[in-house]
């Protein structure tokens, strides 16, 4: 039997994973009482049943050491699971919560944020066992279910480490999340072209115009060096999201083109997943 537990930080998406599982055939189940867990695990397992999801989360109504108890207690049984941790940034879970105007389930009256870092404090333990830990954000609806399926359908191998290559433009505000940031405004700018001023670095045109520079060239060469040492090393410390950005004066075309090389050039690496987007593209 196929048995997955989904946790992780509210807000992170652990319902919209339980739906996109439940889609690929998983029975799931979420938030059961703790003391109905251990005997769940015991009515499934002699059952017909062969993929089965379980999701829990921290609640203000019951202790999540007792859960984890609980957990403890079915494999000492012998009803082994996998461990799902769906985690995702702060900024990201408060603007998810604002977006909702749902309340957090730890806020207790109070600010959201408070919230947040009580159970982030609360699960520490919990994300540093699991094995499977997915930043959701950065991932778009789609991605995270690729993710999904390449894990319990696919059964392929696990990638640890999420890498997320955003262009953005310095006008509109530096990208607050990246781990690392390129300033590509170096580069000649095809804005001052005229018939390149309104078209961006998607277009052919526009990439051979900044990519003919030769200084271009030697840049995307120094970072897929810097990036070819550094990956290996995020990926053993335990990291799960790099989030490189890469900026121009307006977002739209040297950033757009260099990002774009420097996801072809990750894209096919199967030790970490890797994903675009252009902030300000649309400005």
């Amino acid at each position: 039997m196929k048995f997955v537990v989904i946790t992780g930080m509210s807000g992170a998406g652990k319902q919209t994973a339980q739906k996109m599982m439940e889609d690929m055939g998983f029975y799931c189940v979420d938030n059961l009482p703790v003391q109905l867990i251990v005997k769940f695990a015991e009515l499934l397992y002699d059952s017909e049943r062969d993929k089965v999801v379980l999701g829990i989360d921290v609640r203000a109504d019951q202790s999540f050491d007792e859960i984890l108890q609980a957990l403890s207690e079915m494999k000492e049984k012998g009803y082994n699971y996998e461990m799902l941790f769906l985690d995702a940034s702060n900024k990201t879970i408060l603007k998810r919560y604002k977006e909702s105007r749902r309340n957090h389930p730890l806020a207790l009256g109070g600010r959201v944020e408070e919230g947040i870092e009580r159970e982030r404090k609360i699960l520490e333990t919990t994300k540093a066992g699991a094995d499977y830990v997915i930043d959701t954000s950065h991932l778009l609806t789609r991605e995270l279910r690729e993710e999904l399926e390449n894990i319990f359908v696919k059964n392929e191998n696990y990638k640890s480490l999420m890498v997320t290559i955003s262009s953005f433009g310095f006008k509109h505000g530096i990208l607050q999340d990246a781990d690392l940031v390129f300033d590509v405004r170096f580069l000649p700018n095809p804005y001052y072209v005229e018939e390149l001023k309104y078209k961006t670095g998607n277009d052919k045109e526009v990439q051979d115009y900044v990519m003919a520079n030769g200084e271009g060239k030697i840049f995307l060469d120094k970072v897929k060096d810097l990036l070819d040492f550094l990956i290996p090393n995020y990926i053993k410390e335990g990291k799960n999201q790099l989030v490189i950005g890469v900026g121009c004066t307006g977002g739209k075309h040297r950033s757009v083109t260099l990002a774009n090389e420097i996801y072809q050039a990750l894209k096919n690496d199967d030790r970490y997943g890797v994903t675009i987007n252009h902030r300000d593209i649309g400005h």
